[in-house]
């Protein structure tokens, strides 16, 4: 971008620029760093970070740990509910019931596509709610309790 230009809105020029560039790329899965964005269109940090804010705002980028940010496709990835809740979901779609073992962080992982560490504090979360019973090496967890049935809101 030229000096010229009035660096006000600039952001937004950049972030529509990127968005372009995803549009262009179907197989592109995660954004240019910052640093990246800086030297091609001779912007600071601060206006590539606005950038990406702008890009999060439309729903196109999403933050990853590290600094990092990756493309969010709609038609990809259907379901972007916390993993809490799709983990807390597995006692109804795996027809569970009271006695029975439940899935091992390793295979939840797998399923969800979430680290093993996340996945066991989720776990931890439903044992001290009480649904699950304790962790015990080699041994895998069994259901205590059945969470209750979750209500839809109706509308008045």
């Amino acid at each position: 971008m030229s000096q010229k230009i009035s660096p006000r809105g600039t952001y937004l020029k950049v972030a529509d620029a990127v968005r372009s560039q995803i549009e262009a790329d179907a197989e592109m899965t995660e954004l240019p760093s910052a640093a990246e964005l800086m030297r091609e269109y001779g912007i600071s940090r601060g206006v590539a970070l606005r950038a990406f804010g702008a890009l999060k705002k439309a729903g196109v980028a999403e933050a990853v740990p590290g600094g990092r940010w990756r493309v969010v496709r709609t038609s990809g990835h259907g379901d972007r509910r916390p993993l809490s809740d799709r983990i807390a979901e597995v006692f109804r779609t795996d027809g569970l019931t009271v006695g029975q073992p439940f899935p091992s962080a390793s295979a939840l992982s797998d399923r969800f596509g979430a680290s093993r560490p996340t996945v066991t504090k989720v776990l931890n979360k439903l044992e001290a709610a009480g649904l699950l019973s304790e962790a015990q090496q080699g041994k895998p967890r069994t259901v205590r309790a059945l969470p209750p049935e979750r209500k839809e809101r109706s509308e008045p």
